[in-house]
């Protein structure tokens, strides 16, 4: 199969690396901006990966030509920060074939319907399928341009949704020889409730910024960041989330049980469950507050699960409150940037039972 990966940071790496070791034709894409990696595969000829992930695999082309990355492939994975779901879509739009699928890997709240958008494509429309992981497969991190560390590929509860959720079965058809622990969910909303970066992310990096300050982040982001405290702050967080499944007739797995599942963890607690979890072991901080773990997983994380808790009726003080503390720490108003919220998505206005019926 040709496969075209969208993204040379860590996660489109590792998911170049998965696919093009597995036998596939593997394209890797990024923007000018971004040249360091791509120039290192082009002078490879592949990507290099140690850890759970062992070797070297081929890649066809990596280059920064979208009409030859996406030419003729079957499968497309836009890999990256959800700030980079829209400009990828605004590329493809040109470009894309009816019977093409796209993988949004992660989704990160709402990005097939983000990536459906950019792309005029109708949510409707199944003429190309547009799904969403609520996860990156893969625990990883780039070394080095062209070489990754990955530290687990995750075993379970990868969960899988297209928009329409009608198109669901063809994702998990065509992703489960290389996912085995793919999950299906009911529809985009559950993969995006389901994401949980928004959940640990911020409350680990809000509770540990003056050591990020003053360290330039010389610690263990799981190891050290995370104490009994911290864990209190991650699980309301996590309870706010689960309460607006709940209201939306979705489940959604706790946080720590998902990453027993997903083999991150040993124990499914909110505390020790992250500072002594196996797949989190040896994972560094960032070196400033100006990262995704905010700049992502509040701009676009928490504030699309405030704007859905406002339009369904669920009240989230705890998650209000970060995005409001954490404004003030960054200096920067994300509630009102609404980067990533019902409203941006096309959303508004729905009812639980509205918002159900159109992503069906």
């Amino acid at each position: 199969m040709k496969v075209a990966v969208l993204g040379s940071g860590n996660g489109g790496c590792a998911t170049a690396f998965d696919w093009a070791a597995h036998g596939h034709e593997v394209r890797l894409f990024d923007f000018e901006s971004f040249p360091g990696t791509i120039r290192a595969v082009q002078e490879q000829g592949g990507i290099s990966s140690s850890g759970e992930l062992d070797g070297f695999a081929p890649v066809a082309y990596a280059g920064h030509e979208i009409e030859t990355a996406l030419d003729g492939v079957e499968l497309i994975f836009a890999v990256g920060p959800a700030y980079s779901t829209k400009p990828f879509a605004e590329a493809c739009r040109p470009h894309l074939r009816k019977g093409q699928m796209v993988v949004v890997c992660p989704g990160s709240c709402g990005g097939s319907i983000e990536f459906k958008n950019g792309a005029a494509l109708e949510l409707g429309d199944d003429d190309v399928i547009v799904a969403e992981t609520a996860t990156l497969p893969y625990a990883v991190r780039l070394m080095a341009p062209g070489r990754i560390h990955v530290y687990l590929k995750l075993r379970d509860a990868i969960y899988a949704a297209a928009v329409p959720a009608r198109a669901t079965a063809a994702v998990m058809e065509r992703l489960e020889p290389l996912y085995p622990g793919l999950c299906a969910a009911r529809n985009v909303l559950q993969t995006s409730l389901q994401n949980g970066n928004p959940v640990i992310h911020p409350s680990v990096t809000l509770l540990n910024t003056a050591l990020i300050e003053r360290t330039g982040g010389d610690f263990h982001f799981y190891e050290d960041g995370v104490t009994p405290a911290v864990g209190r702050l991650i699980r309301a967080v996590d309870e706010e989330r689960i309460a607006l499944g709940r209201r939306l007739d979705l489940e959604v797995v706790p946080e720590p049980e998902l990453g027993l599942r997903q083999g991150f963890m040993a124990d499914a607690t909110y505390d020790r469950g992250y500072s002594e979890a196996p797949g989190f072991k040896g994972i560094r901080a960032q070196s400033q507050l100006d990262y995704r773990y905010f700049n992502e997983d509040v701009g676009y994380g928490l504030t699309f699960l405030k704007s859905l808790g406002e339009q369904i009726g669920v009240a989230t003080p705890i998650i209000s409150a970060l995005i409001d503390l954490i404004s003030v720490l960054m200096d920067r108003d994300y509630q009102g940037e609404a980067l990533r919220t019902t409203a941006s998505l096309g959303l508004a206005g729905l009812s639980p039972v509205g918002l159900s019926e159109l992503l069906a």
